[in-house]
């Protein structure tokens, strides 16, 4: 287990608001209010982690890659990173980062996405898309709200040429991601069960996500 009072100052488990542990490939969705802290946390190692904001106040306002890549002018997701709208506000920081790469291109996999890549014997895989659509239903949204999305802890290098693919993920047992909610925030999650490239080591494996408030 990761040793919170170390990586994070006045932070322990017991002063946590929140501390949810999600089970390999499932989903997972929780309010982050404005001024909390999040902590995503890469408990195994090489574990891609799909991720959407929404405005939980109004879920027509969410994360938008184009807005926060042309806003960094940074085509990669780390420390200090302002995580934009599609309403162009920001939506949260990223304050910390002990991995160093993170994608916001590459989306999230699906079943057509794995029949066309992987062949027809994978069509009925689970997929991230699929993890999004039932979490966002439990808040009366549909597929039509999922938008192109974070995936914390994928490796996606993007060549000269503008090619890019998804290798080996860099990221160690424990690595993790800190942000702070600029507006209260509908969090999302797919703990991505991709077992067809290596984006989660070929194995998926469990997560856990941390919220603090914001005078710890």
């Amino acid at each position: 287990m990761t040793d919170f009072i170390q990586t994070a100052p006045g932070r322990t488990l017991k002063n946590a608001a929140q501390d949810h542990y999600i089970p390999a490939e499932a989903p997972f969705s929780a309010v982050v209010r404005k001024g909390q802290t999040i902590r995503i946390e890469d408990t195994y190692g090489q574990q891609a982690i799909d991720t959407l904001f929404y405005n939980a106040k109004d879920f027509s306002e969410r994360y938008s890659n184009q807005d926060t890549m042309r806003e960094q002018g940074a085509a990669y997701i780390s420390t200090g990173t302002r995580i934009i709208s599609n309403e162009g506000r920001v939506m949260l920081t990223m304050t910390a980062d002990s991995c160093g790469r993170h994608d916001t291109s590459a989306g999230a996999c699906s079943c057509e996405s794995n029949t066309v890549r992987f062949g027809h014997g994978t069509k009925y895989l689970h997929a991230c898309r699929d993890n999004f659509v039932l979490e966002v239903s439990k808040h009366g949204m549909s597929k039509r709200d999922v938008v192109p999305n974070i995936n914390f802890f994928m490796n996606v290098p993007i060549e000269p040429s503008g090619e890019m693919t998804i290798v080996d993920g860099i990221s160690a047992p424990g690595d993790y991601v800190e942000l702070k909610a600029e507006m209260d925030v509908l969090l999302v999650i797919s703990n991505c069960p991709q077992i067809n490239n290596p984006c989660n080591g070929f194995d998926p494996t469990p997560i856990r996500v941390l919220v603090w408030d914001s005078e710890i």
